[in-house]
């Protein structure tokens, strides 16, 4: 039998890691692994025309199946264009492996054409980052980025010179087993006492959840019932959270809405589940805090910390909650889901009121429409900016939908190179991308991997010609916007001009049947819909603290109100308070 090659073997074990395609652009230092692809019938090799979206992709395909992906890069320039969308899937604890190609091993260190040293350059986006420098390396060194991406959830990176690449293995690698799941992780006894204890000495408990709580959503719900706590969110909680929870009192942070500020800092027990929450601002500091983390360093990382346990949400959960005792004071959770409706209640005219007449376009009513018009199990990418705001305020999850975005990296141009991700492994769900038209053009070149690939993805682009969230950034530092506005662009005569469907809408009466229209078409399509680029307003909870520095700038105004049907989930949760 023939010997295989370093490639070859790293494809193969690529597979066996349940792998089914590399995204990236192919090169020369990256010849003997696109070869080996080519050759295999288990993976495919998907061509995309910038590698920043390759990352994306992987990323994003990462996080909707929950299995190991890859992206690849040749050597130099091509694998530095992965870094930006690695930065983000790390970030968001996808399991990627990355191909970073490498000049001719024997070229190394002497400023070579397209030199870079990518082992030491991936070092801050990855868990692991190494060079395999000779075939007698490559099945320990691609076991462990594997086992690495899997187990700690995160970017491995494999850097493999071109030469090596090719080079014939010493031996044929026999079959090595490999972990394909992810840990489960119960605290200790002493951990899971010493919370129950802390419920039960409290009087007002309030739970903030975040993407940790995924797959966790009835214990949480048992919990709450429990101790009768209001349940909120941050945005990477939204989708896990927020559907069929009776105790919802909305989202805090630089979105937010509804009552989750004032629950989390009118409580005296405030537990954070599965959440690095980011704005401390927004987190209380006169509050006893618990922490639930499946990640120890997490723990204690935003804010002062009384009790820190780690070990995922569930198990935490299913540990804790028969140890609590029942509350029956229902004071607390009742006064703030009140707030919650009538909180919602006073917004929600911004987008139902002479919405037909308004032009341009409001974009909450778009967004509000687009949560009629899509699919129960719809997948959403979200562009960072304003349409994070647009997600945030008027997706409705259902526990089939899913919403991803780059919500801890903050990346601009990432929401149509996710939905490529997103939709190549189940080409029949609906995918989503809500771009902006600043972040659509940045890397508007794979909207042709889009008709390339005959992917059926929906763009929908709010164009207000204009980054109007650093517009906003700009009016709360004081400073007149600059720089950012563009001339006006039909993004709709660009894709069809690509071969795809494209509608482009003017009037707010059109809406609808323009989102039907493109969600209806089979194959890729875009909806360019020309919007208000003014559409800003102030978020619920302000304080004086939070309007001052750069990285709070967004909190002094958001969007101009409305909350979809967040308003008729927050009114029919108040039928739980029992009458008097």
């Amino acid at each position: 039998m023939a010997n295989q090659t370093v490639a070859e073997q790293l494809v193969d074990m690529l597979v066996q890691a349940g792998v089914e395609r590399i995204y990236g652009v192919v090169g020369d230092s990256l010849n003997p692994v696109t070869d080996a692809v080519r050759r295999s019938p288990k993976i495919e090799w998907v061509q995309v025309r910038h590698e920043e979206a390759a990352a994306f992709a992987a990323g994003a395909e990462a996080q909707i199946t929950g299995k190991l992906t890859a992206c690849a890069g040749s050597c130099g320039p091509g694998n530095l264009h992965l870094i930006n969308g690695l930065y983000d899937a790390h970030r968001s604890s996808a399991p990627v492996v990355a191909i970073a190609a490498h000049i001719p091993s024997e070229d190394i260190g002497t400023s070579y054409f397209q030199e870079t040293h990518p082992d030491r350059l991936f070092q801050e986006c990855s868990h692991y980052a190494e060079m395999i420098q000779t075939p007698d390396q490559m099945p320990q060194t691609a076991q462990i980025a594997i086992q690495t991406a899997i187990g700690r959830g995160g970017v491995s990176v494999l850097v493999l010179p071109g030469d090596v690449a090719g080079m014939d293995l010493p031996r044929r690698r026999t079959e090595m087993a490999l972990a394909t799941g992810g840990p489960t992780v119960r605290p200790g006894e002493a951990e899971v006492e010493r919370l129950a204890a802390m419920v039960d000495e409290a009087e007002r408990v309030t739970l903030f959840c975040g993407r940790g709580v995924a797959d966790a959503h009835d214990e949480v719900m048992a919990f709450a019932e429990k101790a009768l706590a209001p349940v909120g969110h941050a945005l990477r909680g939204k989708e896990w959270i927020q559907y069929d929870n009776p105790f919802d009192v909305g989202m805090s942070g630089l979105l937010g809405y509804g009552a989750a500020y004032e629950a989390m800092h009118e409580c005296d027990l405030l537990i954070l589940l599965g959440t690095d929450f980011p704005y401390r601002p927004f987190l209380p500091d006169n509050v006893r805090i618990a922490q639930v983390d499946i990640r120890p360093e997490a723990l204690g990382r935003r804010s002062r910390l009384d009790h820190g346990v780690c070990g995922d949400v569930r198990e935490t959960l299913r540990a804790v909650t028969p140890r609590v005792r029942r509350k029956t004071d229902r004071r607390f959770l009742d006064r703030m889901l009140r707030k919650h409706a009538d909180v919602l209640e006073n917004v929600v005219s911004a987008y139902t009121t002479d919405v037909e007449h308004h032009k341009p376009i409001h974009p909450e009513y778009v967004a509000a429409v687009l949560d009629d018009e899509a699919a129960d199990d719809a997948i959403f990418t979200v562009d960072t900016g304003m349409c994070n705001v647009w997600a945030a305020r008027y997706l409705s999850p259902n526990g089939r939908r899913r919403m991803i975005g780059s919500y801890t990296h903050g990346s601009m141009a990432n929401a149509m190179p996710q939905a490529i991700g997103a939709q190549l492994p189940s080409m029949a769900r609906q995918v989503i991308a809500m771009a902006g038209d600043g972040g659509f053009s940045m890397l508007m070149g794979d909207f042709l991997t889009l008709v390339h690939y005959g992917l059926p993805v929906k763009v929908l682009v709010f164009n207000n010609s204009s980054l109007s969230m650093v517009d906003l950034e700009m009016l709360v530092a004081g400073l007149p916007p600059h720089a950012t506005t563009y001339p006006d662009t039909d993004y709709a005569a660009i894709a069809r001009a690509s071969g795809a469907h494209g509608v482009r809408i003017e009037d707010p009466r059109d809406v609808r049947s323009g989102l039907r229209d493109v969600l209806d078409h089979d194959g890729p399509a875009l909806l360019d819909v020309v919007t208000d680029p003014n559409a800003l307003s102030i978020p619920p909870r302000i304080t004086g603290q939070q309007l001052t520095g750069f990285a709070l700038a967004t909190s002094k105004m958001v969007l101009q109100g409305g909350v979809g049907r967040m308003i008729q989930i927050a009114r029919s949760n108040l039928r739980s308070i029992p009458r008097p």
